[in-house]
């Protein structure tokens, strides 16, 4: 278990940071550590015994990708409220027919129970599918230095987001619809999370031959649009006033996308959303209680502090402390650590609703490493020990090695 934690530090250490003073010829990303990525591809160059078998899932897994797709919005072939084929399209995921209606109409809701309709809406599987093969390649290609992982991974960006026949419009007018009430809703929103490890990933391959200046102009208009669309829609108004996870995952997204385009003001709006979150969302104990709301809240508890410690190394990129700020009343994301590590280290039983298993091998290592470094304290380092199977945690390796896992 030793050699476990061991591993598992040393992976941490690659993933989910941001450099605040990255080096001149180091890639640009804004959620991954450069400096922690070079050290550890300069470990890879040696083949030291403790990183090697993360890097061998990695390229194991890049392989597959090279097969993967490519992933279109404009591949679906059922009927949508969209006007245009280009248009995401999903519908809500804990919403079914109403039992008493003979039609079903309008849909009830169902927290935390999945209605397999949603799998009739193939959008929602493109996105996730399409950013973990872009995220394997990008990494691989950035650790390995072969052009093929950067060409499929460009191949892929260019068909989802560029390409005149199957681009994505940068909007989410039609996300997460609940029949017999709207066409789409802000609440979908949180379905373009994802898109943070394509900007990084974009980052890994920039200096490939196979990424041009034309597909990176692209994309910073792209995503310059898709902001100005989280920003000025109704739905994107209405994620922005959520007052739970959807909110802080709203923010990420808002950072990120400031970041890659360098819009500037954005980037301070966020900071200080952001701080004013963490006071009005988090009690005095710590916790998150609209999040403690939902059936499945340990789940949602450490979803949300995701995004947090996402938005909190993303703020490093202009100089701003979140990891150890305090609200005037007190909050911080240290209580917020504080108030679910025994929870997620299975020391003390969870008293709130989680109608489904909690996946502590995959939920809650990578943020708790992050916050032994962080924070200095070994405790949460030493934490994972109590709830981490070896075999799993070899297998998802390379997942922390490109960080949060924001699925």
């Amino acid at each position: 278990m030793i050699l476990i934690r061991k591993f598992f530090t040393i992976i941490a250490a690659l993933c989910f940071t941001f450099a605040a003073n990255a080096q001149k010829n180091y890639p640009e990303t804004y959620v991954l550590d450069v400096k922690m990525l070079q050290k550890s591809k300069e470990q890879i160059k040696k083949n030291d015994p403790s990183i090697m078998p993360a890097y061998n899932q990695l390229i194991k897994d890049a392989e597959k990708a090279m097969n993967a797709g490519p992933f279109s919005v404009t591949y679906k072939k059922d009927a949508s409220p969209a006007t245009d084929k280009h248009d995401y399209v999903s519908i809500a995921p804990y919403w079914f027919p109403d039992p008493t209606k003979p039609d079903g109409l309008p849909y009830i809701r169902k927290d935390g129970v999945r209605n397999p309709e949603v799998d009739n809406y193939p959008d929602k599987e493109a996105l996730p599918k399409m950013v973990n093969a872009v995220e394997k390649l990008t990494a691989a290609y950035y650790f390995s230095g072969d052009e093929k992982y950067a060409e499929k991974a460009a191949t892929l960006i260019r068909v989802f987001f560029l390409d005149e026949k199957t681009h994505m419009n940068p909007n989410l007018n039609f996300s997460q619809a609940v029949k017999g009430r709207n066409d789409g809703r802000g609440a979908g929103v949180i379905d373009s999370r994802h898109f943070v490890k394509v900007v990084d990933g974009i980052a890994l391959i920039k200096s490939s031959k196979y990424w041009t200046k034309k597909d990176q102009a692209g994309m910073m208009k792209w995503f310059g649009d898709f902001l100005n669309w989280l920003q000025t829609s109704d739905n994107g108004k209405e994620e922005a006033s959520a007052k739970n996870n959807h909110g802080v995952y709203y923010e990420m997204q808002r950072m990120c996308y400031a970041l890659f385009t360098n819009n500037k003001d954005v980037q301070k709006a966020v900071i200080e959303n952001v701080k004013k979150r963490i006071d009005a969302q988090q009690d005095d104990q710590g916790a998150f209680p609209a999040e403690l709301e939902r059936t499945i809240g340990l789940h949602y508890s450490t979803f949300i502090m995701k995004a947090f410690y996402s938005l909190a190394y993303m703020a490093e990129r202009v100089n701003v402390d979140l990891w150890n700020y305090t609200s005037p009343s007190g909050k911080s994301l240290k209580k917020a650590t504080d108030f679910l590590y025994p929870y997620v280290t299975n020391k003390q039983a969870w008293p709130w609703q989680q109608i489904k298993p909690y996946d502590y091998n995959h939920e809650c290592v990578d943020w708790l490493k992050i916050a032994s470094l962080k924070y200095n304290d070994a405790k949460y380092a030493q934490g994972v020990d109590n709830v981490i199977d070896s075999e799993i945690a070899r297998k998802h390796s390379s997942n922390l090695i490109l960080g949060l896992d924001l699925r």
